[in-house]
């Protein structure tokens, strides 16, 4: 149940972890994992220290996470595998996926530092910057989900990413209108074409300004603008109810006062039912199960504790913590590990020494998942989509070069069980479980083994074990979450 907890709220966890989390109540494991806010931040001080996962920078370059974006993967990796807020960093994630936008559109309009910024740019590193949009979501991970739309709706990556700046009264554009009500909130099936005109209409005038030392691409930024001269001011009717009182007109406001409009759509956007729905069921599948139906229930439970508690997404994630379905053993290993998943889990579970996540970039990609990098406004096809001939063989040539990597470490582990290949057999499953071996399977790893005489020695130890590793972590039985 721990190793579970642990996986689903987080990345998993190495054997140091769960010694610590070991004979604490499973309620307040839950409990602190989901309440995080007191937790400590100070995991990017850690970036480069020699107990922590390595980084590697470009060629006589400092790290530089605000303005390289391959330096930017490997701090969220860092930070995945390390920070003491491990649901912050999986929320963040699941958002990612959620208001998907892509670094590669942004930096061929603006550049690669200011895209990068655009993407997850650290305030605190350049005085009076802009929160990218990774770290926006980190701050609304579990908190109003209307204050997390307008902060999407105001970003000036998703301004770009979806060419809000093209909005006007006189030339509205459809995109952002579109894709706050289907993608977003409500769900195919619950808008019109006139909501979303009417929608691009509340929107005019959401744009984006270049601030700072303009002449430099690494001491600039882009901040949202409104302007207030291409504000459509006449009033925009909806087919369903944008107000409490079943008011579905939002009245004509004076250019200064527009960004109202786009409140009042928001707050109606979150309160109504089907967004509840489509939230809950979307994080049923993210956090219990999604090869089966969701239970019907439960999503209910938690739709009715996102409007019962003004829109607030922890309440909906209590609801769902605490559910039993979520602690039945039945829906574990239910889900397809994403291969940001996959990678973290795998690097906690096999160890870190001497490893740089910039190891991890291209096989990332090869398995179909870069960060800052969702193919379209969709987002990646998650599920069964995740699992390819190609990217299933990606994964497997990962797990070969991880377990090489730390055959040491993973010989030295072992060593408490060097007495027969069943014990280390034995041992190895518990250290990376799965969602079950076939007898068959069990007994061919047996073999493996015991291929040549079993000695127990370092050496035998140092060849079979990172090799068990390979074909546990590299199986289809480790794919699952």
């Amino acid at each position: 149940m721990l190793e579970h907890i642990l996986r689903r709220m987080g990345f998993g966890a190495n054997p140091a972890e769960l010694a610590a989390w070991a004979g604490v109540p499973i309620d307040t494991v839950i409990d602190r994992l989901l309440n995080y806010e007191s937790a400590t931040t100070d995991h990017d001080s850690k970036i480069g220290r020699p107990e922590y996962v390595g980084i590697t920078t470009s060629s006589g370059n400092p790290f530089s996470p605000n303005t390289l974006i391959n330096d930017a993967r490997q701090r969220w990796l860092f930070r995945m595998i390390h920070s003491q807020r491990p649901l912050e960093e999986k929320m963040a994630l699941f958002w990612h996926n959620h208001f998907a936008t892509a670094y590669s559109k942004l930096a061929g309009a603006v550049g690669q530092e200011r895209a990068t910024r655009l993407m997850d740019n650290d305030p605190s590193s350049l005085e009076g910057s802009q929160a990218g949009q990774i770290q926006v979501l980190r701050q609304y991970a579990t908190g109003s989900f209307p204050g997390m739309l307008m902060a999407m709706a105001k970003h000036p990556a998703m301004v770009y990413w979806l060419d809000s700046q093209l909005n006007t009264r006189t030339r509205p554009q459809e995109n952002f209108g579109r894709e706050i009500m289907e993608l977003f909130s409500l769900g195919i099936g619950n808008y019109t074409e006139q909501d979303v005109y009417a929608a691009a209409r509340v929107f005019t005038g959401f744009n984006w300004q270049l601030v700072g030392d303009r002449a430099s691409t690494t001491a600039s930024y882009y901040t949202f603008l409104y302007r207030a001269a291409d504000h459509d001011t006449n009033a925009k009717t909806f087919t369903f109810a944008i107000y409490p009182d079943g008011g579905k007109t939002i009245p004509a406001r004076a250019a200064a006062a527009g960004e109202q409009d786009a409140l009042d759509l928001i707050l109606a956007l979150a309160r109504h039912p089907a967004t509840a729905r489509r939230l809950a069921t979307r994080l049923y599948k993210f956090f219990v199960n999604e090869t089966s139906e969701p239970d019907a229930a439960l999503v209910n439970a938690m739709a009715n504790a996102y409007l019962g508690n003004n829109y607030n997404i922890k309440a909906v994630l209590r609801t769902l913590f605490q559910s039993s379905q979520f602690r039945d053993p039945a829906n574990f290993f239910q889900r397809y590990s994403w291969p940001i998943e996959y990678v973290v889990r795998a690097i906690k579970e096999t160890g870190w020494a001497g490893f740089t996540v910039n190891s991890a970039m291209n096989p990332l990609s090869n398995m179909g998942q870069q960060l800052y990098e969702p193919p379209d406004v969709n987002g990646w096809e998650t599920g069964p989509g995740w699992i390819s001939t190609s990217s299933m063989l990606s994964r497997m040539n990962f797990s070969a070069a991880l377990a090489q990597n730390q055959r040491f470490n993973l010989a030295r582990d072992a060593q408490p069980y060097r007495q027969s290949p069943d014990r280390v057999l034995e041992y190895m499953l518990a250290r990376f479980p799965t969602i079950g071996f076939t007898s068959t399977a069990t007994v061919a790893m047996s073999e493996y083994l015991r291929s040549t005489a079993w000695t127990g020695t370092d050496a035998q130890l140092q060849q079979r074990v990172p090799g068990l590793t390979r074909l546990i972590v590299g199986s289809g039985e480790y794919q699952f979450n």
